[in-house]
């Protein structure tokens, strides 16, 4: 066996592959597209997902990549031990409902045997216990004699993550033979030591799991395959670990060159040496994808194993800033399998460096104070750092609390991660309430306020709907950064720009901002202090970075609808003064791809008969076809034209004058048409009022003036389908219905009125007098408050003089009504107060005028103590 090195392992694989029909795939990105259940790709699967579950449709049945990935779930191990890395490759072949268990499993075998070289008699497979399919294809198919196949449980050999698609597993381990075993007389497949080495996997993919451990056979089988590129080099190479493989080596050499130290001859030093070859090479391969450092998500992630490997430079005793020369070495070893490396060498180098830099400069200050803090707890003689002191290094002096706690556990203390979070939180809420604080001008504090005030964007959009400019700053929502990735919010400034940015009451473009490596989204487009335009959205895919080659392109459809509201608005000025008067000045106005909204000094609605006016002007213009002349001219000069400024604007020397056919002349700096008949037409929708002298019209032109038509029909149809007539006959129909309506609403007052008289009864039989006043105060079973009034009504004429106080209960609820005549109010009856006094007794309350009043309860059972209480009452009110 020829003991090749990485990178011919790596091609090797990709070929032998492609010899049995897959394609080849570049390693994607280590910034998961469209997937938020990872923060980093950690396995050659991962970006093919959405092959698997049926989301997206592979490019081919049978793929093979060499995926690029980083885990950092035991970060903490890294270096202590030569077996734990972040970055590795990932070798993979892939079957979506093609190839299943028979040929997965030869092309395994014949690639190992008979491409790499492995002697076949120190290959071992493994099985699922259950999987006599796969057994017998070892046995039987390949000629592996049934002792030298091993059968493992669940846990060992068989993939599954909660619900969903499933499948048993076949391995294979190497014997690497004894020098790399524990001595034990049973050391064999399946042991803790390293002699026998997983150096394949094979996953079967054929059931789907319903999360309560019942497996059905998929219809689509699919082969999901993992190698480790460095293990399989350090069984080719012969070697200890992954740190001895040629291309890490060559790292690893490089680090002992700078630290003038040996590897394999002191532990200590051997875990630094360790932890620097492995963080250097995932920040490399992190930058060249787009991360950038930050204090969250995948970019505390990049941040920590900087300053962890700079850390541990500090204890190799290495000068300087040190990890830009590895990063050279990291590079050139990688560059045959991924080439973007050697094409960002300049653009890592520099974010490695400014991060490097950074952290210098405050870690010789916490690392003396942690020095201090490890001092005065030995002196308490406490073992724990408090959350407070572990805080203050990582606020103060940019300490990731996993810095702190490694350098206390190589004193054998540790920290008080519970007080360090609860100190986090305060100041995250601190942070929170002082977002208003402003800067000396009174302005929001903002990440924009950091960029240098020389930099400033040409907007040249009025002639173009896209262009190509360069990249000069990115910004995430919070910092300067020199990349944004996959999935991340930013601003993007560009030197020229056809994106327009909100301003005169015109929104924003929107669109697309294209690179070599990435796509970044625009959904909104802002003016920033200095000239600068700001584009606001979010990467799409890829990466961009700042001095790429961007190709801007404005939503063409988006920019033509706004245009045709916002010259519509001209053609309503005008229309306005010409009915209303010239003391009409715009007051504000909104237009979008939608709608369009302007608000103008006038002090009162606008009649039916004014709007239809208006409205008919504008679309007179419209149907004219008025050429749309756009000048930039000296401002006096355009003031003789009659244009309209804009009341209180300031203007500078040069203005941007817009004449429409000469009809409309305003003063200007958003888009327009080019001749007014692309507006099409306009409707008024609605015209109010928003503040004293301020009135407000909204309406619509061209395409969104059609959807309206097209929902008021859809609305006229639906209608006319619900009372079974032509859509021209359905206002007859509605008349005849009202009609008809209103005369079965007067016969039903009527029978009610007549049933509420039935229910009464005569009453007139318990009419009393109080105090000279007659007082008719009754109980009535289920009538309304409406049926109460009218009979109340009825029984006052009929008592003359007097009070009534009628009780009605219903489902429940409690109706009272009080009425007094004028005799009565005259002796000082007031119907408003009795109601309010005798309401509480039934669960209410209520009030009203002296002549009539009502309430409401929720307590029938009170109504004969309440009816009692309207006659004590009474009599407290007459003189």
């Amino acid at each position: 066996m020829q003991p090749y090195g990485v990178n011919q392992l790596r091609k090797m694989f990709l070929e032998f592959f492609e010899s049995k029909g897959h394609l080849a795939m570049k390693s994607f990105s280590l910034v998961p597209h469209n997937d938020k259940s990872l923060l980093l790709i950690n396995s050659g699967m991962a970006p093919l997902k959405p092959y698997f579950t049926g989301q997206e449709i592979p490019p081919r049945k049978r793929v093979t990549t060499c995926q690029k990935c980083i885990r950092t779930g035991d970060i903490e191990n890294v270096g202590k031990t030569a077996r734990h890395g972040t970055f590795f490759e990932m070798l993979g072949n892939f079957s979506f409902g093609d190839y299943f268990k028979e040929d997965a499993i030869k092309w395994s075998w014949e690639f190992l045997t008979e491409v790499v070289g492995l002697d076949p008699d120190r290959l071992y497979p493994s099985v699922y216990l259950e999987d006599d399919e796969a057994f017998d294809i070892w046995n039987k198919k390949m000629g592996i004699p049934a002792e030298r196949i091993f059968k493992f449980g669940k846990e060992d050999n068989f993939w599954e993550h909660g619900s969903g698609p499933c499948g048993p597993c076949s391995e294979i381990y190497y014997d690497r033979g004894e020098k790399y075993g524990c001595g034990s007389p049973d050391c064999t497949v399946g042991c803790e030591c390293d002699r026998y080495m997983e150096i394949w996997n094979n996953v079967f993919t054929q059931f789907d799991n319903d999360g309560k451990g019942h497996y059905e056979e998929l219809e689509q089988k699919n082969i999901d395959t993992g190698m480790g590129l460095e293990r399989l080099a350090s069984v080719v190479q012969d070697v200890d670990s992954i740190f001895d493989v040629d291309t890490i080596k060559a790292l690893r050499d490089h680090v002992c060159r700078l630290a003038g130290a040996e590897y394999g001859k002191d532990e200590q030093r051997d875990v630094s040496i360790r932890v620097i070859t492995d963080h250097v090479r995932s920040v490399t391969f992190m930058i060249s994808d787009g991360i950038m450092p930050s204090n969250e998500g995948r970019g505390y992630v990049l941040r920590r194993l900087l300053r962890r490997a700079c850390r541990h430079g500090r204890l190799l005793n290495i000068e300087g800033n040190f990890l830009p020369e590895l990063v050279l070495t990291v590079i050139a070893e990688s560059k045959d399998g991924y080439p973007e490396l050697e094409e960002k060498k300049d653009f890592i180098l520099n974010v490695i460096a400014k991060e490097e830099e950074q952290f210098n400069k405050t870690i010789d200050q916490g690392l003396g104070i942690l020095s201090d803090m490890i001092a005065d707890m030995e002196a308490k003689k406490t073992k724990t750092l408090s959350g407070e002191d572990a805080f203050k290094l990582y606020d103060t002096y940019g300490f990731p609390i996993d810095l702190t706690k490694e350098i206390l556990e190589e004193k054998g203390m540790d920290v008080d991660e519970e007080g360090f979070h609860a100190a986090m939180e305060v100041q995250r809420k601190t942070a929170r309430a002082a977002r208003g604080v402003t800067n000396y001008m009174g302005a929001d504090v903002t990440v924009y306020e950091s960029i240098d005030p020389g930099i400033t964007s040409t907007f040249v959009g009025y002639d173009t709907l896209s262009c190509e400019s360069e990249i000069i700053v990115l910004t995430t929502e919070t910092e300067i950064t020199e990349a944004l990735s996959d999935g991340e919010n930013g601003t993007v400034i560009v030197k020229e720009t056809p994106f327009y940015a909100t301003s005169g009451g015109q929104e924003a473009d929107k669109g697309t901002i294209r690179t070599a490596e990435g796509e970044f989204k625009v959904e909104d487009t802002i003016k920033l202090l200095g000239g600068k335009i700001g584009h606001v959205g979010h990467v799409v895919k890829g990466m961009i970075k700042t001095g790429d080659k961007a190709e801007l392109t404005v939503d063409a459809e988006k920019r033509a609808l706004s245009a045709r509201n916002h010259s519509a608005t001209h053609l309503l000025q005008k229309a306005l003064r010409t009915v209303l008067g010239t003391h009409v000045e715009q007051a504000g106005s909104s237009v979008n791809e939608d709608r369009l909204r302007f608000d103008f000094t006038h002090f009162s609605a606008l009649t039916e008969e004014e709007l239809k006016k208006v409205e008919a002007i504008v679309n007179e213009n419209i149907t004219k076809a008025l050429p749309v002349e756009i000048k930039n001219m000296p401002i006096e000069e355009a003031r003789k034209t009659g244009a309209q400024a804009l009341f209180g604007e300031k203007y500078g020397d040069i203005v941007r004058v817009v004449n429409m056919g000469g009809f409309s002349i305003e003063f200007c700096g958003g888009t327009h048409v080019k001749n007014t008949s692309e507006i099409m037409a306009l409707k008024i929708i609605s015209e109010t009022g928003v503040a004293a002298g301020v009135r407000r019209i909204e309406a619509l032109t061209s395409a969104g003036l059609l959807k309206y038509y097209d929902a008021l029909e859809k609305k006229l149809n639906e209608a006319s389908k619900v009372l079974k007539v032509l859509p021209e006959n359905l206002t007859e129909k509605i008349t005849h219905m009202m009609n008809e309506n209103k005369a079965l609403h007067s016969e039903v007052e009527s029978l009610k009125s007549k049933l509420a008289q039935d229910a009464m009864g005569d009453v007139m039989d318990q009419v009393q007098d109080v105090k000279g006043i007659k007082l008719l105060a009754t109980e009535v079973d289920g009538v309304d408050m409406n049926g109460l009034r009218d009979l109340g009504d009825q029984l006052k004429e009929k008592i003359g003089e007097g009070v009534v106080v009628l009780a009605s209960g219903n489902d429940g609820k409690v109706s009272l009504m009080v009425t007094a005549t004028e005799g009565a109010m005259k002796q000082g009856a007031h119907a408003g107060n009795l109601v309010k006094a005798i309401a509480g007794l039934v669960g209410g309350g209520g009030g009203g005028r002296p002549n009539m009043a009502q309430a409401g309860g929720k307590n029938p059972a009170g109504i004969k103590d309440a009816l009692v209480k309207a006659k004590e009452t009474l009599e407290g009110q007459l003189s």
